[in-house]
């Protein structure tokens, strides 16, 4: 019997998982878009806890009602990695939690990494 798609990526995203780990000096940017939003957090995994975080709902961009996803998602990525480099962090390890690489996910990593984020 064929996997459904959310079976499928949810497969993929254990399978990266095994192998991506955020520590306090390079934490795990993970990345989560539902048909509505898109979603960012910096996370430690050490320590379990997250350190910055950012999504379509924040006031500057739930205003902006009338530009499309993708474009919602590069703005995420660039509020996002501001906020994460005012923090002191600028290395990371992308976490695409099972996503391909391609639309909002592409979109939002290649603004992150304009601003000056590394991963």
């Amino acid at each position: 019997m064929a996997l459904t798609k959310r079976e499928s990526r949810i497969r993929i995203k254990l399978r990266i998982r095994k192998k991506i780990t955020g520590t306090a000096l390079k934490p795990r940017l993970s990345v989560f878009r539902s048909n509505k939003h898109f979603y960012a957090q910096l996370i430690d995994d050490k320590d379990g806890r997250t350190l910055v975080s950012a999504s379509t709902k924040i006031k500057e961009i739930a205003e902006k009602a009338e530009i499309s996803k993708f474009e919602q998602a590069a703005l995420v990525g660039k509020f996002f990695a501001e906020k994460v480099i005012q923090s002191g962090i600028e290395n990371v390890t992308f976490d695409r939690n099972g996503y391909l690489y391609h639309g909002r996910v592409r979109s939002f990593a290649e603004s992150a990494r304009k601003v000056g984020l590394k991963f």
